[in-house]
């Protein structure tokens, strides 16, 4: 099948990889009531999907996809952004871009090369008590397996099935990272992978795929 995705650039505007959830806090404070842009819910709680609006940094410029409903969102309150601040910084936004992108996506006879281009998050707490315990390559065959979970929350986020599930494939070897999230010091992962999925440049696998993590690009 094929997908659509909107991309929201911020041409007059760098930031750096760490001030991605700056920018998220920013447009959900300023903009409460679209739940896609932070997925918070009331009461609490929070929204566990696959997000439908994503923060990244493209070419150096902070942007956001959507897709699905979250495209109607980008659309509301694309000519409302005119500030934004980040903390002590202050960007007054004149150059935004705001296009449309269409991508095959899911399951395909073929195989194809991905990178990824941010630190993959693919533990949780249950998983990286297993994943400790592990040697190199049962670890490898671990991480290879989440990934591929990954790519059934993905389909689901399109509301896409899969036809057969049971024969995607993941291989790839991934190497570890520490990265500083919230305060914390986690393991995150990076490297390359082949799958016989179609993938959209740019979309997120894994935890925390709304603030950066874990955006993948196809290698050509």
């Amino acid at each position: 099948m094929n997908v659509k995705i909107l991309f929201f650039v911020f041409n007059d505007m760098t930031i750096r990889p760490n001030e991605i959830p700056k920018l998220r806090g920013f447009l959900a404070n300023e903009y409460k009531e679209y739940e896609l842009l932070h997925n918070h819910l009331p009461g609490g709680k929070f929204n566990f999907k696959f997000p439908k609006i994503q923060y990244r940094i493209i070419n150096s410029h902070p942007a956001l996809i959507a897709v699905k409903e979250g495209v109607d969102v980008i659309l509301d309150i694309f000519l409302g952004v005119n500030k934004i601040k980040l903390e002590d910084k202050v960007f007054i936004v004149n150059e935004r871009e705001i296009y449309v992108k269409e991508y095959n996506f899911g399951q395909a006879e073929q195989y194809f090369t991905y990178k990824f281009l941010t630190p993959w998050m693919a533990l949780n707490e249950i998983n990286y008590r297993k994943y400790i315990k592990m040697g190199e390559p049962e670890k490898q065959t671990f991480l290879k397996s989440i990934l591929r979970g990954n790519l059934l929350t993905l389909a689901k986020g399109f509301d896409y099935t899969i036809p057969d599930f049971e024969n995607i494939k993941v291989e790839g070897f991934f190497t570890p990272m520490k990265v500083n999230f919230k305060n914390l010091r986690m393991i995150c992962f990076k490297g390359e992978f082949m799958t016989n999925f179609h993938i959209p440049n740019y979309l997120g696998l894994g935890k925390q795929s709304a603030r950066g993590f874990g955006t993948v690009k196809r290698v050509r």
